[in-house]
């Protein structure tokens, strides 16, 4: 088994189709086959083995997909990176997860160069000028390589409480059986779908339900690289999209554009909604606007995502709808026991769709994973009818814009500066992006620093969508009995 012989069998089936649309760019299924052939050459130039680590850090461009079907059809492990990610981010993650070579779009230039040469890893600069030169002077694999369906196909980084990225390994089968499920029975896609790809590749739900259903089932994947509303509106208009996937933020922005009715969409027949709650007046209101239903799921890295979905024929607006075919959902209090129908507890997921465990972190993996059951740190209840609602997150993250901020990591970052005595980092409710990070900070005596020289501290250290948006300077965080911080009593200004 390998992800990678969907492409394969879709190209015996359909070479002259569109795979991929990028503006003017049409790469057909063909074109796009042949090149991850010479990527999988490239790899074995280098000296690539069966199961080693190769990174991605690109935007949404073709080259982003065509690296990462190539490094599946060698055999190795795809590791997607955020392109965000500065040079300290870059070198945890290459160093953590072993890959010692990596494909880097070239705008990204001196941040990823220095973090490789920390992580001492090669990188491959993906320049379109000069990629396709260096891709054909590689001889061409034509055979995919065989791997074991619990062999990892893909390392997906992940952070918890801890603050430190954990790498949640997706397996060969994980991945296929997850592709298969949403493109047969969730959106009942086909080879005539165009398929709107503007959440993150670098992202599992951007990964497996826009770039991997569309190579799966023939369709054309149409690609945005940064997400703008009225450039997505005019990509579902110019390319007929019929399956527009997105996180919140974004329907919300294009349901508040204001010249969204001068664009016609009459093609969508289908959207796609997770990464957070839906506000049950954006799901209203995109629908009756532009006159296509948004169906919600739920999904984590570690469930390669998707785990439940709401059907088109059987919904409950603000659910997370049903478990998927082959999972399985439990409601449970602190001690692993379920709670009655209506109680919250934490949801654990049993299935073909949890991961393997976290790359190199047994301990993590085995307080994460208990009896086959992950436990996700998120609260929900369960009504009469088996639709599950989320209430709340048990864990502290914070969901901006569809990215994932762990506050721990944006803390231990501001305790590197020399002024800084504490800091409490949490979300609060915004309309546009769903929550802003909002951090909380406490100086050293005698200290002269400024919010203005934490934020600036902050923000030069971490991808852009995870530094605050808001520093506050006071004189001392909330506090416990026993001396730990109460983030829920930090006053918001």
């Amino acid at each position: 088994m390998n992800l990678a012989d969907n492409l394969t069998a879709t190209v015996s089936a359909h070479p002259d189709r569109v795979a991929i649309r990028f503006d003017d760019v049409a790469l057909t299924y063909a074109d796009f086959d042949c090149a991850t052939k010479h990527v999988a050459g490239l790899l074995q130039r280098r000296g690539v083995q069966i199961g080693d680590r190769v990174a991605l850090m690109a935007p949404n461009v073709p080259h982003w997909a065509i690296v990462y079907y190539g490094i599946l059809r060698a055999g190795a492990v795809a590791v997607p990176m955020n392109p965000l990610l500065k040079s300290r981010e870059v070198a945890y993650y290459l160093s953590d997860s072993g890959a010692a070579l990596l494909f880097a779009w070239h705008d990204l230039g001196d941040q990823v160069l220095a973090g490789a040469e920390v992580a001492d890893a090669d990188v491959v600069l993906i320049d379109p000028a000069e990629f396709g030169g260096e891709l054909a002077a590689c001889l061409p694999v034509e055979d995919v390589v065989d791997r074991a369906a619990n062999d990892t196909a893909v390392l997906l980084y992940t952070s918890g409480t801890t603050g430190s990225p954990k790498g949640a390994e997706l397996t060969h089968e994980n991945l296929t059986r997850n592709v298969e499920i949403c493109a047969r029975e969730l959106f009942d896609s086909d080879c005539d779908d165009v398929i709107f790809g503007g959440l993150p590749l670098f992202h599992v739900f951007g990964q497996t339900c826009g770039l991997n259903v569309a190579i799966a089932v023939g369709a054309t994947l149409t690609l945005l690289a940064r997400f703008d509303p009225a450039k997505a509106l005019e990509i579902v208009q110019r390319d007929k999209v019929t399956i527009l996937q997105g996180v919140p933020t974004m329907y919300t922005t294009m349901l508040n554009h204001p010249d969204r009715d001068e664009y016609a969409v009459s093609s969508l027949r289908l959207c796609v909604s997770g990464g957070a709650a839906l506000p049950l007046e954006v799901l209203t209101g995109f629908e009756k606007v532009f006159g296509a239903a948004i169906l919600e799921g739920y999904g984590l890295s570690e469930t390669s995502p998707v785990a439940t979905f709401n059907r088109a024929d059987r919904r409950r607006a603000g659910s997370i709808g049903t478990p998927i075919p082959g999972v399985e959902f439990r409601i449970v209090d602190e001690a692993g026991a379920n709670v009655p129908a209506g109680d919250v507890g934490e949801i654990a997921i049993r299935g073909h769709n949890v991961m393997k465990g976290y790359w190199g972190r047994p301990d993590a993996t085995e307080e994460a994973v208990k009896d086959g059951w992950f436990h996700t740190g998120d609260l929900a209840r369960e009504d009469d009818d088996g639709y599950f609602f989320i209430v709340d997150r048990k864990k502290d993250m914070i969901i901006r814009g569809g990215y994932n901020v762990y506050p721990r990591e944006i803390e231990e970052v501001a305790y590197e500066h020399p002024a800084v005595a504490e800091v409490a980092v949490i979300g609060v409710p915004h309309a546009q992006w769903g929550e802003e990070i909002y951090a909380v900070v406490a100086l050293k005596t005698e200290s002269t620093a400024t919010e203005v020289d934490i934020f600036h501290f902050i923000k030069d250290r971490v991808a852009a969508y995870k530094y605050p948006r808001i520093v506050r300077v006071i004189g001392a965080l909330p506090k416990g009995p026993t001396g730990k911080i109460l983030k829920r009593e930090i006053r918001v200004e």
